[in-house]
C-alpha cells in the first residue's frame, strides 16, 4: 500500500480573528479550544492508528512562522519529514505544488493529504475512517 503523506498548512496571516489572532501569531499557533492549539491538534490528527498508517507530516509555512511551528511541533512529541518554507507567499495552490514536487521525488506512489492547519475535526476516528475510505478509492 502507498504512503499517506499529510501536509499541515501553516501559512495562514490570521487577520480575521484580531486581535486573539495576529499577522505576527496567527489563529492556528493560538489554543482556542482544547489544551492544545489548533496546529498541534492538526498534527495530532494525524497519528497512525489501526485504520490507517501516515508518513511523518510535512508542514508547509512562511519564513515568519518556522520556529513556532518547531517549537510547537516539539512541545507534543512530533518530528515532522520536513518542513517546507514557502519563498514568497502566493497562497495555497503553489504550496501545495511545492510538498507535491517534494513528496514525488521522495515516493512517486504516495498519496498526499493536504489539510489546513487551523480546522476543528470533534471526532478524530470519523476522520481516520473517511481518510482511510478515501485512500482505499485512490490505490
Amino acid at each position: 500500500m502507498s504512503k499517506i503523506y499529510p501536509v499541515l498548512l501553516a501559512g495562514g496571516s490570521g487577520t480575521r480573528l484580531w486581535p486573539l489572532s495576529r499577522k505576527s501569531y496567527p489563529k492556528q499557533f493560538s489554543k482556542l479550544i482544547g489544551d492544545h492549539s489548533l496546529f498541534q491538534q492538526s498534527a495530532l490528527r494525524f497519528a497512525s492508528s489501526d485504520k490507517v498508517t501516515f508518513a511523518k507530516p510535512i508542514i508547509l509555512t512562511t519564513e515568519d512562522f518556522r520556529f513556532i511551528v518547531g517549537e510547537q511541533l516539539n512541545e507534543v512529541g512530533i518530528t515532522p519529514d520536513q518542513i517546507l518554507i514557502e519563498p514568497e507567499v502566493k497562497n495555497t495552490g503553489p504550496a501545495i505544488l511545492a510538498a507535491s514536487i517534494y513528496i514525488k521525488e521522495k515516493d512517486p506512489s504516495a498519496i498526499l493529504i493536504f489539510a489546513p492547519s487551523d480546522h476543528i475535526i470533534s471526532d478524530p476516528k470519523d476522520f481516520k475512517t473517511a481518510v482511510a475510505k478515501g485512500c482505499a478509492k485512490a490505490t
